[in-house]
């Protein structure tokens, strides 16, 4: 099966253009590649046909925040603004398990833009879903306490009960320091909310993470 079939998006495309695609070749890339860093100029456009890229922002002190995420069908806003505007990356990329992708050369993807509204459309499409995301994200950052915050990213990201993270990376996740994700765990923690261990957040009482997670208030 050709890999242009296989990405969500991409049906329908011209006969030419599809053609064309189909020429480039389908990396299989491991957990924890870094695929751009700060400073780097984008090299093309990626298609992502199987597996999960996280995007994150590092700020001065090397505080990390996890802008967004990356699945099939879906696009990474830095890369687009990197190839339509000029602009080097901000944000560091990698693969959170391993991926299937196809990596569309600048010269190409210009091309393509140029050529097929159908290719134009889906990058156009997809840029603005993540532009719909990060905006959304800067809302929680900006409006929701970090105790909602946490509440409901445990919530979202439990399996079985229990969420497999340390601090740390929850911290990432929502946009706030360690330090502060380890108070708020330790408070949750002694109103019976959740059991901590290390690497692991046992979910105790759902209803009362659930209440905290849609109560809106001044940034924390």
């Amino acid at each position: 099966m050709n890999w242009v079939a296989r990405a969500p998006g991409l049906q329908g495309l011209e006969p030419g253009i599809a053609a064309r695609l189909e020429g480039l070749p389908v990396m299989r890339l491991p957990k924890g590649k870094v695929l751009f860093c700060p400073g780097e100029a984008a090299r093309g456009f990626t298609i992502l046909l199987s597996g999960r890229v996280e995007v994150f922002l590092i700020g001065p002190t090397g505080r990390e925040i996890l802008l967004y995420g990356i699945e099939p069908g879906q696009s990474c806003v830095q890369s687009t603004l990197g190839l339509l505007g000029g602009e080097d990356y901000t944000g560091e990329a990698i693969t959170v398990s391993e991926c299937e992708a196809v990596l569309v050369p600048r010269e190409t993807f210009t091309t393509l833009m140029d050529r097929s509204p159908i290719f134009r459309r889906f990058v156009f499409g997809a840029f603005a879903q993540r532009l719909q995301s990060v905006m959304a994200l800067l809302e929680r950052v900006a409006f929701q306490r970090v105790e909602s915050r946490l509440a409901a990213e445990l919530l979202a990201s439990a399996e079985n009960g229990a969420v497999h993270a340390t601090h740390h990376e929850i911290a990432t996740r929502i946009g706030t320091a360690r330090e502060v994700v380890s108070r708020r765990l330790d408070a949750l923690a002694k109103a019976g909310a959740v059991r901590l261990d290390r690497g692991v957040v046992t979910l105790i009482d759902e209803a009362a993470l659930a209440g905290l997670a849609a109560v809106d208030g001044g940034a924390g």
